[in-house]
């Protein structure tokens, strides 16, 4: 059984959106939230969705999922406090309504990530069948700097071993909520930026699947900006193989 655990619970505020969440803005008429789960919709491996959505727009995504035939959304979700809180509530949801299948594997990934493909998830899962564990990277194209308290720099990364964690982040269900439990219970949630950093603290070894450098997060009006415009680029792209 596969799971995705599309998490949209956060207000966008570095977006100024008017009061719109990033995740429902809309490029050529389509909310980014519709786009990224039809990825995981359209995916023939993909069982079940669980969506994580402010509380207050949970009526409106249930238009949309109806508006756009989304059919895999098996349970919707408000968020919490803080992303966490959000995340180990989906991922409970998906734990009672699948019945604590050991073999289930959980795709966690981000609302506002829309530019991912069929072989990103479909690498995941198998990373997550042989690895146990399935974080997407990419490439850093960038120096990386450690500086000190002062600001100084004290080493340089070499690029070719560093890489930018990104999402789909996927694991075993039971084992992403038993991080999350003794997270909990050792009061360390409020250090963990993510699933990976949980996992890591609690010694699991994380495997990497290699995305495109496109695959960015939308969360500020420059992100919004050229993820529309690499939307527009795919579709073109879509179009004129079709044709």
């Amino acid at each position: 059984m596969n799971a995705a655990l599309i998490f949209a619970g956060g207000v966008g505020r570095r977006m100024n959106s008017r009061n719109i969440p990033k995740q429902f803005l809309k490029i050529d008429g389509k909310p980014i939230i519709i786009y990224t789960i039809e990825h995981f919709e359209n995916h023939k491996d993909i069982d079940h969705i669980c969506v994580v959505c402010l509380e207050s727009w949970i009526p409106r995504l249930k238009e949309y999922l109806n508006e756009y035939g989304i059919k895999k959304v098996s349970c919707i979700v408000p968020g919490g406090k803080d992303g966490q809180h959000s995340i180990r509530n989906g991922l409970y949801a998906l734990r009672d309504r699948l019945d604590d299948d050991e073999n289930t594997i959980v795709l966690i990934h981000d609302g506002v990530r829309p530019l991912i493909d069929e072989r990103i998830i479909t690498e995941n899962i198998e990373s997550v069948k042989q690895y146990g564990t399935a974080v997407t990277v990419a490439p850093m194209v960038e120096t990386v700097a450690n500086i000190n308290e002062n600001g100084d720099i004290i080493a340089v990364q070499e690029r070719p071993m560093c890489r930018i964690a990104r999402a789909p982040q996927s694991f075993y269900l039971l084992d992403i909520i038993a991080a999350q439990e003794k997270g909990l219970r050792e009061g360390v949630m409020q250090h963990m930026v993510d699933s990976a950093s949980l996992m890591i603290h609690y010694g699991f070894v994380l495997h990497t699947v290699d995305g495109p450098v496109e695959n960015i997060k939308v969360t500020t009006p420059a992100d919004f900006t050229l993820c529309k415009k690499l939307l527009q680029d795919l579709q073109n792209k879509d179009t004129e193989e079709e044709t």
